[in-house]
């Protein structure tokens, strides 16, 4: 991959014309990937001799074909109209005719706090701090990988959450029994920090070229990751040697199997945890926009999906199974036992039926 990457000028291009505006570096790779895609569904030919038919070819493909999501195809028409803009110089016109993918409406998977602590139980170091922190801080999982040690303010007991979705900074609450564990966990990280140094590879990239303002801080203690990598590895951009955050797929895999452990049927995932915290918040009574402000939502109708669980859980509608079942007397019962109705109601028929045998 990073071969075929230096072997296109104009992908480098587009590269640097994402990297002069500061973007992430999973914007670039999300950007290139959409305009590496546009250019062979097309037979490579160059966006150059394309515009908004070609676009708009592209982008219904990925609806009628691919069935992608609204936001995947999004995704790719904000890589494409930055291509044109930024790279090409020739912003795209209106795109009319488009086939737009399908919005479907969809709940989050929630777990019931019994069931965040069986899966809380199944995890372990790394992967149980970082999953505690999506369920006590609503993090997602990038952010709590990208936690610098600065970021952690134990006194306050806050998280800084820089540079987050939209590049959006906030402060989010650091739960009580979290400050112990993170600190020890602190504790062995200076030792691997200093570890690093000793052998030359003590620094860590910084966002937005701070490294050119403040030149000592890459190798600063409070600009490292709270959770690094198990190697050091080389950074796509400036090319040194470095300890990077832990890889996101690393908690991925632990949750998952930690889920299949505690024998959850539900599809959790990491974010699972996020949409729990949520969830458990409002359920709890927290006003909505404070749980607005904790998750980093420019919206509250995002943070409203969160009710619409709470409205459709069990305890939210009295089900018309319990009155057909009350008219029948239980129905049929798996079980020997009768209901409290159906007790009543046999007591009252054979009120009856004494009734109609005695005389006169």
């Amino acid at each position: 991959m990073a071969q075929a990457r230096q072997s296109s000028p104009f992908l480098e291009s587009v590269r640097r014309a994402i990297r002069v505006r500061h973007y992430s570096r999973r914007t670039e790779d999300t950007y290139v990937y959409w305009t590496r895609w546009f250019i062979l569904f097309h037979k490579k030919r160059h966006p150059e001799a394309m515009g908004e038919r070609e676009v708009r070819a592209f982008l219904s493909y990925l609806a009628t074909e691919r069935d992608v999501a609204p936001a995947t195809q999004n995704q790719a028409l904000n890589a494409l109209v930055f291509l044109y803009k930024a790279v090409l110089e020739r912003p795209l016109g209106e795109i009319p005719g488009t086939v737009r993918a399908k919005k479907r409406p969809r709940l989050p998977v929630v777990l019931t706090p019994q069931e965040v602590a069986r899966v809380l139980e199944k995890l372990s170091g790394t992967a149980w701090l970082v999953a505690c922190l999506e369920y006590g801080s609503g993090l997602r999982l990038l952010e709590s990988v990208r936690l610098r040690v600065k970021d952690l303010d134990f006194d306050h007991r806050a998280i800084l959450v820089r540079n987050g979705k939209g590049d959006k900074d906030r402060v989010v609450t650091l739960p009580d029994e979290l400050a112990v564990p993170l600190q020890r966990h602190l504790e062995a990280r200076r030792t691997l920090f200093e570890r690093d140094r000793a052998a030359g590879f003590g620094t860590v990239s910084l966002p937005h070229a701070l490294a050119r303002k403040y030149p000592n801080a890459p190798s600063e203690w409070g600009w490292q990751y709270v959770f690094p990598a198990t190697q050091i590895g080389r950074d796509p951009r400036s090319g040194e040697r470095r300890r990077h955050h832990l890889d996101e797929s690393a908690v991925q895999k632990a949750v998952k199997r930690a889920v299949r452990a505690a024998e959850i049927a539900k599809p959790a995932t990491c974010h699972t945890m996020r949409h729990s915290f949520a969830t458990h918040l409002l359920e709890n009574g927290a006003d909505i926009r404070t749980v607005q402000e904790q998750l980093g939502h420019a919206d509250v109708r995002t943070t409203q999906i969160y009710t619409h669980v709470i409205r459709r859980g069990g305890l939210a509608v009295r089900s018309p199974l319990t009155g057909v079942l009350a008219t029948q007397g239980g129905g049929n019962e798996p079980s020997g036992k009768a209901t409290g109705s159906a007790v009543a109601r046999e007591k009252q028929g054979g009120f009856r039926e004494s009734r109609k045998a005695s005389p006169g």
